[in-house]
């Protein structure tokens, strides 16, 4: 996947769309057995979460479709990923368990999300944020399609604003990003930022996850006078 890698303003390897598209293609035949035990801990506790809002819910980033038969019957779930080869395994895991409260499985970018303002009571999004090109553009979209009053709920790896845990992070950047991943780029002050100048959009809260603390499962809301603006 080297050739389609490029350099930021920095001179470090950056993602493209291609770069993740591939990357989680390669993912696809075994994501289930690499990361299905790893991160149901987390997984499950987002759902949980979800399930108590209800509505219409966007997953983002659906991958396999391994998180689908743990949602709440009455919760009706649209699904998106950029990976054509994820989203296959989705749709037969789809019909081999008769999953009738899954309205559809789109091809989509997160950064470009095909839906109008104000669709979805929640928007899920497991471990995405950190593994699109631009995920303040990712953020935006997910608050643009939430319906004022309604909640994205994130998994994300959360990486060190300082210290010894982000020097090894930044050591590990060239190794993962080829593998659809970012070690260091996502600290908890970057979502502040992004929260801070989102209008109408509200922390409510953040948990630490397994594996190892260095997940959380955050949440915001879209407030009501985000419909005013």
């Amino acid at each position: 996947m080297a050739e389609i890698m490029k350099l930021d303003d920095a001179g470090e390897l950056d993602f493209d769309r291609a770069t993740v598209e591939q990357a989680y293609d390669r993912w696809a035949p075994i994501y289930d057995l690499v990361f299905g035990g790893v991160f149901s801990k987390g997984r499950r506790a987002a759902i949980i979460a979800t399930n108590k809002i209800g509505g219409r819910v966007l997953e983002v980033g659906i991958g396999t479709g391994i998180s689908l038969p743990q949602y709440a019957p009455h919760v009706r779930i649209f699904g998106t990923d950029i990976s054509e080869a994820m989203l296959r395994k989705a749709k037969t895991r789809v019909t081999e368990l008769r999953l009738k409260n899954v309205e559809g499985l789109a091809v989509m970018d997160a950064e470009k999300l095909e839906f109008p303002d104000d669709s979805f009571d929640v928007v899920m999004a497991q471990y995405v944020v950190t593994a699109v090109p631009n995920p303040e553009a990712a953020l935006n979209e997910f608050a643009r399609v939430l319906r004022p009053g309604g909640e994205m709920i994130i998994l994300s790896r959360v990486s060190a604003d300082a210290g010894m845990r982000r020097f090894i992070e930044q050591r590990l950047q060239p190794v993962v990003r080829p593998l659809g991943f970012r070690t260091a780029e996502f600290a908890w002050s970057r979502f502040m930022h992004w929260a801070a100048g989102a209008r109408g959009i509200e922390l409510v809260e953040r948990r630490l996850v397994p594996p190892l603390g260095h997940f959380s499962l955050i949440r915001f809301r879209k407030t009501e006078m985000a419909a005013a603006a």
